[in-house]
């Protein structure tokens, strides 16, 4: 462990000593130390208030609606956020999910012609600190153009950095006895390395803002920016952030959230699986708030989910903000020529012009060959840099709208599926990856949090399935999970493979067997001392390719 007010530092990462001797000088240490233990005492308070307003929710039976105390920032028609910098105003396709200590991606990445690319430490990541100095480190070498063969910065897809969310600590920092915020660590390191550099290829410091709740979550980083930029002798309002609504309480706080950010703020976006998954987090012990199946019953078309789309757009343009979409998680199949990837092409088309027709200015894929098709489905149905004109004067959104529950049950199907992906995603955490390739899509922590969430609440409120009636049961999950962990374990490439399926097959059942549901799936691991001990002194995690995924 790195002792910030003291010279004792733990041998980096194997492999990383000269990326970590370059990241972590004694002025950054310094700097981090200032950063981290300005702001711990408010990480705490938020989180405490997180767990104090679910409390409030719970105790009352109450639902949430648009706060009559912040009432006066919705009605007044006057303020805006200030404009963006040139190079954020036409991002129609950014590449997803691209954690850069996965080098050949974040280098294909930036050798694309994606308009930005989101260097993710959060879903896309597992966050070992292997992972966290490497993709780092070659974010600070790709700001100051020392990738061989990659456009330099100011040429290059801008980089929107991702940093870890809130519920995540660094376990490798301790500042005054305890550990770190895990955003905080990744933002000062990015922020001191890069926060010039960037600035003065007119290309940055841009941020993804994950998992916020609240308008405080806003006011809090907000708060940081201000600090940094001061810190760092950088203009007010160099910093420009992306906040993702990814949980519903947030939803009803679009407004305000800008309003707090009104002079850091690159917009809004909207995703789809983290959202969803915030129901059953927040409400999910509810009869009424029981989710279907997601594989057949929950897609952005569904009213909840288009609600809250219109709803974004319409805020964040009337307030002179970007809305931006969630990410294409399909794969295009190699031949394409092949009837299946016209398919593909054709479901992510059908599913992005939706996105487009309600009036986002951008979103993201992650196959990059899906960029071409989707800049090209941009020029077709829009005009100019974005759609900042599309006021959506039609919208009218209520919190019934927003909290409607779509109409569905449970298939064997898609039982199945959440058993598989849950699973999947503990062994890729366990093996330093943070996303995988299954039938066809990248799966990450989003998709991983809405297959457990879903399993769990289907227990807990003892649903039936469509197929044959059968009770969703911890006997039946039970049973499912071995089946799901026997048809796996012949894709393992060696007894080491086989023996962390079968850990995280246990995991997951641990998991969602729980009396009480634990907040976030990667929170839960990142304390798991197995997860702990996998990670210690982690070497890179085995290479990875689409052609190696799951099927």
């Amino acid at each position: 462990i790195l002792l910030l007010q003291s010279p004792l530092v733990c041998p980096p990462p194997p492999g990383l000593e000269a990326e970590y001797s370059t990241l972590l000088t004694a002025d950054c240490r310094h700097f981090l130390h200032e950063l981290i233990s300005t702001f711990d005492e408010e990480v705490d308070q938020i989180l405490q208030f997180r767990v104090h307003r679910k409390a409030e929710l719970d105790l009352s039976g109450g639902l949430p609606s648009f706060p009559e105390s912040t009432a006066h920032i919705r009605r007044d028609p006057a303020w805006r956020v200030l404009p963006v910098p040139p190079r954020l105003r036409r991002r129609h396709v950014d590449v997803g999910d691209l954690a850069p200590c996965d080098t050949q991606r974040f280098i294909k990445g930036l050798q694309s012609p994606a308009q930005g690319l989101q260097v993710d430490f959060d879903d896309g990541n597992c966050p070992t600190f292997y992972n966290q100095i490497k993709g780092i480190h070659n974010v600070v070498q790709a700001v100051h153009n020392q990738i061989p063969n990659v456009p330099c910065i100011s040429q290059a897809p801008v980089l929107m950095l991702r940093p870890r969310a809130w519920n995540m600590v660094e376990h490798n920092i301790l500042v005054e006895g305890k550990e770190a915020p895990g955003p905080l660590f990744d933002f000062g390191l990015l922020m001191f390395h890069c926060g010039q550099k960037l600035l003065e290829q007119q290309s940055g410091p841009f941020f993804y803002l994950s998992k916020v709740e609240s308008f405080m979550e806003a006011r809090l980083w907000n708060n940081i920016f201000i600090w940094t930029q001061q810190k760092l002798a950088l203009p007010l309002g160099s910093i420009k952030a992306t906040v993702l609504i990814e949980n519903v309480l947030a939803a009803f706080q679009m407004e305000e959230i800008l309003y707090e950010l009104r002079d850091h703020s690159a917009g809004l976006n909207c995703g789809l699986w983290d959202y969803s998954a915030s129901f059953v987090n927040k409400f999910g012990h509810r009869p009424a708030f029981l989710l279907p199946d997601r594989s057949k019953y929950v897609n952005m078309e569904k009213h909840f989910l288009r609600s809250y789309m219109d709803l974004l757009v319409q805020t964040c343009h009337r307030r002179g903000a970007l809305a931006t979409g969630g990410m294409a998680a399909l794969l295009l199949p190699q031949d394409p020529s092949s009837a299946s990837h016209r398919k593909a092409l054709d479901t992510v088309t059908r599913l992005k012009l939706l996105e487009i027709r309600a009036g986002v200015d951008g979103f993201m894929v992650y196959d990059l060959n899906l960029i071409r098709p989707m800049q090209r489905l941009f020029q077709l149905h829009t005009e100019g840099e974005n759609q900042l004109q599309q006021l959506r004067p039609d919208v009218s959104v209520t919190p019934g709208d927003l909290l409607q529950m779509p109409s569905g049950g449970v298939t064997l199907y898609g039982l199945r599926h959440n058993i598989a992906v849950g699973v999947l995603f503990i062994k890729a955490w366990l093996s330093g990856k943070g996303h995988f390739f299954y039938r066809g899509q990248v799966e990450d922590s989003a998709t991983a949090e809405i297959s457990r969430s879903q399993v769990w609440q289907w227990l807990r409120h003892q649903a039936r399935l469509e197929d044959d009636s059968r009770l969703v049961s911890r006997h039946l999950v039970s049973e499912l999970t071995g089946d799901v962990l026997q048809q796996l374990s012949s894709l393992c490439p060696s007894p080491r493979s086989k023996r962390m399926l079968h850990t995280a097959a246990d995991m997951f059942l641990e998991v969602v067997l729980k009396r009480y549901f634990p907040e976030f799936i990667t929170s839960y691991l990142n304390q798991e001392h197995t997860f702990l001990t996998s990670s210690f002194g982690q070497t890179p995690p085995p290479k990875q390719t689409q052609a190696s995924s799951w099927h």
